[in-house]
């Protein structure tokens, strides 16, 4: 009998942040954070496993499906496709990097370091989850629960208005749910119209959803992961948020967690409702192209470190949802190798920068000068993650923002031409932050800055490393995500378009 090496990957991280959690207060004070590191290696070790195990092109692999809630058709129901392998892949490499990187970050917490690295641990495993569920029902329940942790680490760690902050982003959220909620029901509901109630994907993707009930029921799924993405003008939490919450945390917030709007466009907004989908396609790329150019411009206007990071991801959101609704293999693929990559180059700059602000005691852009003077290492990592950030060509963001543009232009040349501003904007807000903080004269508060010590530099490496790799050859992740691409395009009905060929090029 084959194990469950999906409930397993998603169950030990969460063992472990009980684990950590019941430690009992006299342990000593590295104790929670060495096993909890210990848990997310091994949940890194477990992943790679599966990574390597799983064969590219046969559809879902690591299936397990058990009924659940008989009434309502729910299963419990876990499976991986290229698509949701990267990012179950992406979650578990972040986890330990994070957890390296905010070694000293819990001790004046709320609930101290035992508080933060229990929370890291169960979203991590919620987040796995999210990834893995080919039951909607099931889904709903991991993308409500990844909340709580997410909630906890901004309202007990982080700046002096982190609990206002974590407020918003829990109404924010929540409201999104809700509204989702309303088409969980609705799916419900003709599904058991149509015989017998199911929440699989599998099953609902063959209903025939009449075209009103099906475009409502989009529209509830979309708001909820355009929330989550975030894309404009439903983003407001997420400036907020990172700016009072810890960096670490703001990594697996933005990294990981926000991912799970734009892998619920795909799973369940394009496969269940394809119809739909190719109804709201121009808006939906009207507001991707507005939140292309409103997240870098306002990016560039920003003073204060955390908030022009944030901006910059609503900016590259709007990069990924547009990839996703070209609706064309190559924005589609290009799509998805962002997510992964974007989780990659906004994990090393948020850490960079979070390290930079710490030593100043201060996340305003003006008092920072000349930090390449006293601190090169650190400098010198904050280029490779600004430069990773404006998709610099050798980095791995490169190749999938080509790959959107390349399905941008195949869509419409307008459409095409107004994200490359993205592009160029990008370069400005990337290389103003860097030449604001880092070069000139030495400020007074910088000064006696110390530049980075082994342990930081060895959270900051492996980023950095596989940035580097992936940015001159991406094949294996593309490998395993373009037969997903097809199996998705399949089921929205879409094809490439086919080039045209004059009549004097035929006869040549």
């Amino acid at each position: 009998m084959t194990l469950p090496w999906l409930t397993i990957l998603l169950l030990l991280p969460i063992l472990g942040s009980v684990v950590v959690a019941l430690l009992p207060a006299r342990a000593a004070a590295n104790a929670p954070k060495l096993l909890a590191l210990g848990f997310s290696v091994l949940t890194l070790v477990l992943g790679i496993g599966i990574a390597v195990a799983y064969q590219p092109g046969t559809g879902l692999q690591f299936e397990e499906q058990v009924s659940w809630i008989k009434l309502f058709g729910a299963y419990y129901a876990l499976g991986l496709d290229g698509i949701g392998l990267t990012l179950v892949l992406l979650t578990v490499i972040l986890t330990p990097i994070v957890m390296l990187a905010s070694w000293e970050d819990g001790e004046g917490g709320r609930w101290g370091a035992k508080g933060l690295f229990a929370w890291m641990l169960a979203l991590e495993g919620l987040s796995i989850g999210v990834f893995a569920a080919t039951d909607v029902f099931l889904f709903y329940v991991f993308f409500e629960a990844t909340l709580i942790p997410v909630y906890f680490m901004v309202a007990g760690y982080g700046g002096p208005d982190r609990v206002r902050a974590a407020v918003k982003f829990l109404l924010y959220s929540l409201t999104g749910g809700l509204v989702m909620l309303a088409s969980v029901i609705g799916l419900y509901v003709v599904s058991s119209d149509a015989g017998s109630p199911s929440y699989l994907v599998t099953d609902l993707a063959q209903l025939d959803i009449g075209t009103t009930a099906g475009r409502w029921m989009f529209a509830g799924f979309f708001i909820a992961f355009a929330i989550k993405a975030p894309m404009f003008p439903v983003h407001t939490w997420l400036p907020d948020t990172t700016e009072q919450a810890t960096p670490g945390t703001s990594v697996l917030l933005v990294s990981v967690l926000d991912k799970i709007g734009t892998f619920g466009m795909i799973r369940f907004c394009l496969e269940i409702f394809p119809e739909a989908s190719r109804w709201a396609t121009p808006v939906v790329i009207v507001l991707a192209v507005i939140s292309i150019l409103y997240g870098a411009l306002m990016a560039i206007g920003s003073s204060n470190i955390p908030r022009l990071i944030a901006y910059t991801s609503v900016s590259h959101f709007g990069f990924i949802v547009l990839g996703i609704f070209v609706m064309n293999s190559q924005g589609l693929s290009g799509a998805n190798l962002y997510m992964f990559n974007h989780g990659l180059s906004t994990a090393a700059l948020f850490l960079v920068t979070g390290y930079l602000v710490s030593r100043r005691g201060s996340a305003r852009i003006e008092d920072f000068g000349g930090v390449e003077k006293v601190a090169p290492v650190l400098a010198g990592l904050m280029l490779v993650a600004g430069l990773s950030s404006l998709a610099l060509p050798g980095m791995s963001p490169f190749v999938s923002e080509l790959l959107v543009m390349v399905g941008a232009f195949v869509y419409s040349p307008w459409v095409a031409a107004f994200a490359v501003l993205g592009i160029v904007l990008a370069a400005i807000y990337v290389l103003w932050l860097y030449q604001r903080t880092m070069t000139g004269p030495v400020r007074e508060g910088v000064a006696g800055m110390r530049d980075l010590n082994a342990r930081e530099i060895g959270a900051l490496a492996p980023l950095v490393a596989l940035i580097v790799v992936l940015g001159f050859y991406p094949q294996p992740l593309l490998d395993v995500i373009n037969p997903a691409v097809e199996h998705t395009l399949s089921q929205v009905g879409q094809v490439d378009p086919q080039p045209t060929v004059t009549e004097g090029e035929a006869s040549e």
